[in-house]
């Protein structure tokens, strides 16, 4: 009754009228332009440059990498060598002696005997290196049981497929040249808890 009626027909669009000789469009914010020209640098323009940036971002990754392997850090460490479990594996095996710590002059004094040229220092020779197998083999042998125990112990119930095979190799390594640094010395009694 007293409402307005609307009209039928659509009220008319004001059109900006385009400029000849113009952009067609307006002019972006300082912001804008500023945003365009950071994503324009970022960009790269050739595939050289691609390369250039990827080839820097695997050197970054790979120096993040050196550092954890130095200081056990286990969000860098690759996938073989994270987890509490294999923390205690190398903890396990660093704070023992072992004879593959001996093993390179042993075998050092075995070579020399087994060129000195007298027939006798040869066998005493190939004695030394046999001998020194042979206790490797057996250390191998206690360690895997020491090992075992030991996980059952601090890890019940959870499965150590693959921690005999990291313990011997970490264990065949010389100690100086273990990946990641050995964190506990010869001798040290390990942490209670390694979750």
């Amino acid at each position: 009754m007293f409402r307005r009626s609307k009209s039928e027909t659509p009220e008319p669009e004001t059109v900006q009228p385009v400029k000849e000789g113009g952009k067609g469009r307006p002019t972006p914010t300082r912001k804008e332009a500023e945003a365009l020209a950071r994503a324009k640098a970022r960009a790269p323009r050739n595939r050289k440059e691609l390369a250039a940036r990827q080839r820097q971002a695997r050197g970054e990754e790979s120096r993040k990498i050196r550092a954890a392997m130095k200081t056990g850090d286990e969000r860098y460490l690759p996938a073989r060598d994270r987890g509490p479990m294999r923390r205690f594996v190398r903890d396990f095996v660093d704070v023992r002696f072992s004879l593959v710590e001996m093993l390179i002059p042993l075998l050092i004094i075995s070579m020399v005997l087994g060129y000195s040229g007298n027939s006798t220092l040869m066998g005493a020779s190939t004695m030394v290196m046999l001998a020194t197998f042979l206790f490797v083999i057996v250390d191998m042998v206690i360690l895997r049981f020491r090992l075992r125990r030991a996980l059952t112990q601090r890890f019940p119930g959870e499965d150590y497929k693959g921690t005999t095979f990291y313990a011997i190799t970490r264990s065949l390594q010389m100690k100086f040249m273990r990946m990641p640094k050995a964190q506990v010395k010869i001798g040290q009694s390990l942490p209670d808890t390694y979750r």
